[in-house]
């Protein structure tokens, strides 16, 4: 029987790497993004083993259709990978309300919204894995980063709430932080070398999934070995 996998912000970048690390795995994977066109190319692209659908995360609404209509075709859900995510950066006192509330939304709410609809279901199987995609800016603030900085230190402190909540019932819950990661995500460079890369923490997550079930590695870290200048 395969195993069942949403990946949220699945379509690019650290999601995408994700999603084709479980499909080499055998894994049965439905990615979302919000939009449609980035989906169909998605999923065109990886082929057999995935489906998508347009979701935006901070719509509590959309996101229970998404994890029903996974659950009503698929008879479960296994893993969930917290990942769809954005970014503004600005001062504190120069970033607008509307963009603050677009980041904590889309970074923390969206999770929350995520965790919440597919708990019932991984409950009732007594098993499953949340895994949050979160930051090394979750523990280390920078300048211009009050809304980065805020989501991310929020979902770390959600994802333990839950791995505590959850645990009881055989669902393991831990965040994976990662540090520079070669994508374009904020305006970054995905060709720089020195950084981590998606396979990188596609890897992580295939390693945690591997774990025995009396083992639960909450919280993970990960860097560049090799920076600029160190």
């Amino acid at each position: 029987m395969s195993r069942i996998a949403i990946v949220t912000g699945g379509s690019r970048g650290i999601g995408r790497g994700i999603a084709e690390a479980l499909l080499k795995e055998r894994w049965k994977v439905w990615i979302c993004s919000r939009s449609q066109e980035s989906v169909d190319s998605a999923v065109r692209e990886m082929g057999n083993g995935v489906q998508g659908r347009p979701v935006d995360v901070r719509d509590q609404g959309a996101v229970e259709g998404f994890v029903k209509e996974v659950s009503d075709a698929e008879g479960r859900i296994d893993c969930l990978v917290n990942n769809a995510g954005l970014a503004h950066f600005a001062p504190v006192d120069e970033i607008s309300g509307d963009q603050f509330r677009e980041v904590i939304e889309t970074n923390l709410n969206g999770c929350f919204y995520f965790i919440r609809a597919v708990a019932p279901i991984m409950k009732k199987h007594g098993s499953g894995w949340i895994l949050n995609i979160a930051s090394l800016a979750a523990k280390n603030p920078f300048k211009n980063g009050s809304a980065y900085n805020a989501s991310k230190f929020g979902l770390v402190g959600l994802s333990e709430a839950a791995m505590l909540d959850l645990r009881p019932h055989g669902i393991r819950v831990a965040s994976i932080l990662p540090g520079s990661v070669a994508t374009e995500f904020g305006g970054g460079n995905a060709e720089a070398s020195w950084k981590l890369q998606p396979e990188d923490i596609a890897s992580m997550v295939l390693h945690l999934l591997s774990y025995p079930d009396n083992a639960l590695p909450s919280l993970v870290e990960m860097r560049p070995s090799r920076p600029p200048g160190k």
